[in-house]
């Protein structure tokens, strides 16, 4: 007689790790890492300049799988330290930015130093006087935060971020990541399409 499988010692260990090497075609490549990302915490994704098709991954990724999406650059200006110390987030009362901020929870509540900004020239924003309200919800949680409002001065939005990021050496940048259709293309935010063209740390974009 064959018995069943005991469900609790089949179950994996916590903490555990599996891998899958699969072939497929290079246009399905982004479509599939996007399924199998839903049984994910998260999807990791470097990024090289000039490297399309590791945007095409991480754009489809930050879309179509519903989870956070990890991009860091490949070839960093600076070093990439492995533990999170400082995070900044760029916050503008929006469902991609608090949505971001929920699933970057674990690097808050381990970070020394967390900083929000928001761009207040770049773009109307409803509720932007909600930082407060959102200071009070991250310290129930045990993350202690400040808020910042800063000025593009005329800048791209990118720009501002990547500046935010150097002016107070951040090791991740958490914001939402933006986009919308236009005539069956997609067309990316200025800030999002500037992260994953050139991400100046290791930056977490969910939507």
């Amino acid at each position: 007689m064959i018995q069943p499988p005991n469900t609790a010692s089949a179950r994996p260990p916590a903490g555990s790790s599996a891998f899958e090497v699969s072939r497929s075609m290079r246009s399905e490549v982004p479509t599939r890492l996007a399924g199998a990302a839903r049984f994910c915490d998260m999807a990791a994704v470097p990024l090289k300049g000039g490297d399309g098709a590791g945007q095409d991954i991480a754009e489809r990724l930050i879309f179509e799988s519903g989870r956070p999406v990890l991009v860091f650059p490949e070839e960093p200006e600076r070093a990439l330290r492995p533990a999170i110390e400082t995070v900044v987030v760029a916050w503008d009362c929006s469902k991609p930015s608090a949505r971001a901020v929920a699933d970057a929870m674990p690097f808050l509540a381990q970070a020394r130093q967390v900083r929000f900004f928001t761009v207040i020239d770049d773009k109307a924003i409803k509720d932007a006087g909600l930082g407060e309200t959102l200071a009070k919800h991250l310290a129930r949680h045990g993350v202690e935060s400040s808020m910042e409002d800063v000025r593009s001065g005329g800048r791209p939005i990118g720009r501002v971020f990547e500046a935010y990021v150097a002016e107070h050496k951040a090791d991740l940048l958490v914001m939402g990541g933006y986009g919308h259709s236009r005539m069956r293309e997609f067309i990316l935010g200025g800030a999002t399409d500037h992260m994953l063209t050139r991400p100046p740390c290791w930056v977490l974009l969910s939507h």
